[in-house]
């Protein structure tokens, strides 16, 4: 078989069938199956997707293990050559998915690859990225201290790491997990994805791996709508549909723990140090020049109190998780 293509489904039938029926639609010539691992939604999902698409090959979790545990479950079943990860919430356009496998044939020294991700109106979205040294790009969302590290970084001549235009295959080191695909034999060989993420960062950890076995690329021509939150969106019940993050609200607090885990399995134990202690000197920074800057611009300063107070909240919801991550522990590093 040509190709694997894994979705983990939480509570997001329609998402699920709208894509399903895009990929359906595309007259391919590629041998491919469906695998959907719903991450205990509790609702009528599997009810909605199977009755619409009964060739799709469903998988029940007995709980809400993830993103990552749900689509190692999915790799565990499949029987595709290469192995693509699909969020429930992008449509595939153009034959996207032949065209992919094709390219992807025809270099068999790539180690995976994705596609350029198109906002629902067209525009280019974050597809890719470079890595930057020990995940200090991880710094760039905090307030004040986000913008000095991005002054100096702009200074110092450092290059944007994002790829949201691909005007050409482009290498790169790591791809959203909107849209990855790899080699079934490349995962045998270099693991499946670390289930001690739960939600965000676990295909940044998982591509560090796979590009030890080759590079990583972009290509131009495939295409891929990637509506946004999709089955977060759900879970944080967030008002935000789209892959940006700050630092306040009730979802920021995974996505920091997250990263932090990143760059502790990737970089080491000094460079979560430096990242951690960048994020705890960013409290006593937030609260200095959000008061400077309430009393010189009072309603027109740029943060409010409630941003302060929503990131430190975030901040002391991930200090039980600390200590484990120092010592890299193996759990599920989830913030309910």
């Amino acid at each position: 078989m040509d190709l694997s293509i894994i979705i983990v489904n939480y509570k997001s039938a329609q998402h699920v069938i709208n894509c399903l029926k895009s990929i359906y639609e595309a007259s391919m010539t590629i041998s491919f199956e469906i695998v959907v691992v719903d991450n205990f939604s509790g609702d009528d999902s599997e009810e909605k997707i199977c009755s619409a698409f009964p060739q799709v090959i469903w998988i029940q979790s007995e709980y809400n293990a993830g993103f990552a545990r749900g689509n190692n479950m999915g790799i565990d079943v499949a029987k595709g050559r290469n192995v693509l990860l699909l969020n429930a919430d992008t449509i595939v356009q153009d034959n996207a998915l032949e065209k992919t496998v094709k390219l992807f044939d025809q270099q068999p020294e790539m180690a995976a690859c994705g596609v350029q991700l198109l906002n629902p109106d067209g525009s280019n979205q974050h597809s890719g990225a470079k890595f930057v040294l020990g995940g200090l790009n991880l710094l760039l969302p905090l307030p004040y201290l986000g913008n000095f590290v991005r002054k100096m970084a702009f200074g110092a001549g450092v290059k944007q790491p994002n790829v949201f235009e691909v005007e050409k295959d482009t290498i790169i080191d790591w791809a959203v997990g909107a849209f990855l695909m790899t080699k079934k034999s490349t995962i045998e060989k270099y693991g499946k994805l670390d289930e001690d993420f739960f939600m965000y960062a676990e295909e940044i950890e998982w591509c560090s791996r796979l590009r030890k076995h080759g590079p990583l690329i972009l290509y131009k021509e495939p295409k891929v709508i990637h509506l946004g939150g999709g089955s977060s969106t759900d879970y944080y019940k967030t008002k935000d549909n789209d892959n940006s993050w700050n630092l306040w609200n009730k979802k920021s607090k995974q996505i920091i723990l997250s990263q932090l885990l990143r760059v502790r399995k990737q970089w080491g134990l000094g460079w979560y140090m430096i990242n951690l202690a960048a994020y705890i000197v960013e409290i006593p920074l937030f609260l200095f020049f959000l008061t400077i800057d309430k009393i010189i611009n009072q309603k027109k300063a740029k943060y409010d109190w409630e941003q302060l107070v929503g990131f430190t909240k975030n901040m002391l919801s991930i200090v039980p998780y600390i200590i484990p991550v120092l010592l890299n522990k193996k759990q599920l590093y989830k913030i309910n």
